[in-house]
């Protein structure tokens, strides 16, 4: 797979994707094993940490700074919704994606309403559905 450069964020620079620290966060460790071995299947990316609810995956997001934070929506406890809220409240360079087997309408919106960058179908994660949402998120080309 060849990935496309994208621009920088905070130096507008010509970067290759690279480096990228991903938080998954789902209470299902099936989904889990596969979000890494997706993870590990993209270049330029790497697993920083796993964890299974909401109230974890704020402490998490406070202690490893990750790039990227793959949050399920349905989780025990606070749930991804405010889980991501509240990790975005304390964190403007982490970027957010939710993930789901939900409706695509309805958590579209919900991504929109809690500032997610954007929806990934469960069903679609893949290494290019994972690549093309990261360089979305941060403005690429």
């Amino acid at each position: 797979m060849v990935l496309a450069p994208f621009i920088g964020p905070v130096t507008g620079s010509t970067l290759p994707v690279m480096g990228v620290r991903v938080l998954i966060v789902d209470d299902l460790e099936p989904f889990r094993r596969a979000a890494r071995a997706v993870i590990q299947a993209t270049p330029g990316f790497e697993v920083a940490g796993e964890v299974a609810t909401g109230e974890e995956s704020i402490d998490m997001a406070r202690a490893l700074r990750p790039d990227l934070v793959l949050m399920d929506v349905n989780l025990p406890g606070i749930g991804g919704v405010e889980a991501t809220r509240r990790i975005l409240a304390d964190s403007l360079d982490t970027v957010v994606l939710l993930l789901s087997t939900r409706d695509g309408d309805e958590v579209g919106s919900l991504a929109a309403d809690c500032g997610a960058a954007a929806y990934i179908a469960k069903s679609v994660f893949s290494p290019l559905s994972l690549t093309q949402a990261w360089t979305a998120a941060i403005g690429g080309v």
